[in-house]
């Protein structure tokens, strides 16, 4: 069956012819993180005594970014971005001492932190960004760090990774950030697999048992940094060893659960 054809408007007698409305623009939204359906080989009960023995381990673990207040921690972050915790943290003891809220970094200026912060891989363009966040922050938040995510991804250089970190260690509110470290466990353990950081977030957050999901960042992170390594995961130092369903993982015996000893920030 055919479809019958539209009419022509030309063809069309006066009183027959409509004007078209235009279309009427929807308003922005936040776009949220969508998990894949894909089945993990996990129980809920692994996953919960996965995040038991993380929690016993490091029961106040905490991020390894040096900041004095939520400016330095969204600068410490920002800059942070395909570069190690440790050169961050040498790049800016310097910087925050001299420039630790965003009009003292507009004061300093783009030459003076480009040069403070040189040691840092991409430090040209992240001199750039420290400098229009700040700006941003004075002329639009009345020089405070915002809380919310759909305020905090509008300044220069942060994105959601960076907006969760504040939106957690700033503010205490719950959040998952996806890094290197936790974009790998999340795959490499079949845990939560996806193809990019909003996916392995959905997946997380659909899994984490809400007791554990403020910390849970955190201990991913340092479960990739010190065990779960990316050139050869070290699995005899695994707590979760046992349950560990990743092809990659070379033993099956876990590492004696004993709280570690307190991380030096």
């Amino acid at each position: 069956m055919q479809k019958p054809k539209s009419p022509d408007p030309a063809k069309l007698s006066p009183g027959d012819k409509t004007v078209a409305k235009p279309a009427r623009a929807k308003p922005a939204t936040v776009r949220k993180p969508q998990a894949r359906r894909v089945k993990i080989p996990y129980s809920p009960e692994e996953i919960h005594e996965i995040f038991r023995r993380f929690s016993v381990q490091r029961p106040e673990p905490k991020g390894e970014l040096e900041h004095v207040n939520p400016f330095t921690l969204v600068v410490a972050v920002a800059l942070s971005a395909q570069a190690t915790d440790s050169g961050v943290n040498k790049a800016t003891r310097a910087l925050f001492a001299i420039a630790d809220t965003p009009e003292k970094m507009l004061a300093l200026g783009e030459d003076r932190v480009r040069d403070l912060i040189k040691t840092i891989g991409l430090y040209r363009n992240k001199a750039k960004n420290v400098i229009a966040l700040s700006r941003k922050l004075v002329e639009d938040f009345g020089g405070e760090v915002p809380r919310t995510r759909e305020e905090l991804v509008t300044l220069p250089g942060v994105g959601r990774k960076t907006a969760n970190v504040v939106m957690s260690m700033a503010f205490g509110v719950p959040t998952l950030a996806v890094d290197t470290h936790v974009f790998r466990i999340g795959n490499r353990l079949r845990i939560a697999p996806g193809k990019t950081p909003d996916e392995v977030e959905a997946a997380f957050l659909k899994i984490i048992p809400d007791e554990y999901l403020f910390h849970a960042h955190h201990w991913l992170i340092l479960h990739g940094r010190y065990c779960c390594k990316a050139r050869k995961p070290e699995c005899e130092r695994c707590v979760i060893a046992d349950i560990c369903k990743s092809p990659e993982k070379t033993c099956d015996v876990p590492a004696a659960l004993v709280e570690l000893p307190g991380q030096v920030v």
